[in-house]
């Protein structure tokens, strides 16, 4: 049936836009607003289309009133204009992260709506932080090359344990995977952006540059095993098993993956996972060797000094964003990260102790 040419079912669409709000006429210039304690910014609701509505309104709800606020709370969307850019001021009032977001009295779909307000107490910690996280990252690239280099002088790699090779080099293969996967791969980018909406890719390129340098250094002194001195050293059993059971774990999450049992971002986290594994492992076959030789001879300490130095100071940073952003929870309620740094550096403790006082007078031309 036919009323003037327009059927039913297009009046009760041209009814329903008139109550609704497209995802396309509503932006905001930005999502991502720092500011400092008790500092004022200035952000932008950009209006691209003229609205048919009558009698709605844009509201804005800060999730922790305590960090920000934001004026006005709420607009009369019949009173924007067409390509019209109307400020909204963001207010800090305490230390943290916070959610700005919106909705309508239409229920309209204004998902895109949103700020994500990060409020710092001093912008000098903000840049010692930067600095800390340059000088950890450039300690823990160049802490491979102190290995390689005992291994080329002595043109032995006798006292250097085959076991932790191996697990390093998985653990940083994997964790090149994820770095690549998620930061390369287009439709891993977009199951990232689904899965979590409003969050910020965590892979950046010094990361990707970090774990690829790792799997090409920790490749040469494999390199270096196949053609200097070694005695009878060789990858223990027990290593091999472990590898087995994750190689058996990677396999089968490939074959899910592939098959869309689960999502390929589920994989990647799979690999970052094993990758933390092996990091809690890894420095125990080279300790229990040399408690074994009552030597440190060919297990380089400058890896261990420069390890140390990049452990404590991510540990450092750490606790200064915390600070900075009254952000306790992303130590003490997520321990992961800084549990397996302080883990590293208790290992690195351990070496050193080893190095300078258990074993001291031990040479590698002793053995």
């Amino acid at each position: 049936m036919h009323l003037h040419g327009v059927t039913p079912a297009l009046l009760i669409v041209l009814t329903l836009a008139k109550y609704c709000v497209c995802d396309s006429t509503l932006r905001v210039d930005k999502h991502e607003v720092t500011l400092k304690l008790h500092e004022n910014k200035t952000v932008f609701l950009i209006t691209e289309y003229n609205f048919t509505t009558t009698n709605d309104s844009l509201n804005f709800i800060v999730q922790h009133t305590d960090i920000a606020g934001i004026n006005p709370t709420s607009i009369a969307l019949i009173s924007l204009q067409p390509n019209e850019s109307k400020p909204l001021q963001i207010t800090a009032t305490g230390a943290g992260k916070t959610d700005i977001y919106s909705n309508t009295t239409n229920h309209a779909n204004v998902e895109n709506i949103y700020f994500k307000v990060t409020v710092f107490k001093a912008a000098s910690l903000n840049t010692i932080s930067t600095i800390i996280g340059w000088v950890y990252f450039v300690a823990w690239s160049i802490s491979f090359y102190p290995q390689a280099y005992i291994n080329w002088k002595r043109k032995s790699v006798i006292g250097l344990n085959f076991d932790f090779l191996s697990l390093n080099i998985v653990g940083f293969i994997l964790y090149s995977v994820f770095n690549l996967g998620l930061y390369l791969i287009p439709e891993i980018k977009e199951e990232y952006s689904v899965r979590y909406p409003r969050g910020l890719n965590p892979v950046q390129v010094n990361d990707i540059f970090f774990a690829v340098h790792a799997v090409i250094l920790t490749s040469f002194t494999i390199y270096q095993c196949l053609i200097y001195e070694r005695a009878d050293q060789r990858v223990s059993i027990t290593a091999r098993v472990i590898l087995a059971i994750f190689g058996v774990f990677m396999v089968i999450s490939i074959f899910l993956a592939s098959f869309d049992v689960i999502h390929w971002l589920d994989f990647l986290y799979f690999c970052s996972y094993v990758k933390l594994t092996i990091t809690l492992i890894k420095y125990v076959p080279q300790a229990y060797m040399n408690y074994r030789r009552k030597s440190t001879s060919g297990w380089s300490i400058g890896n261990i000094l420069l390890d140390f130095t990049g452990g404590m100071l991510s540990m450092l940073q750490m606790i200064l964003n915390a600070y900075n952003y009254d952000d306790w929870v992303s130590i003490f309620g997520d321990p992961t990260k800084f549990g397996l740094g302080l883990f590293s550096v208790l290992f690195d403790i351990f070496f050193m102790v080893q190095h300078y006082v258990f074993y001291k007078n031990s040479r590698y031309e002793d053995h």
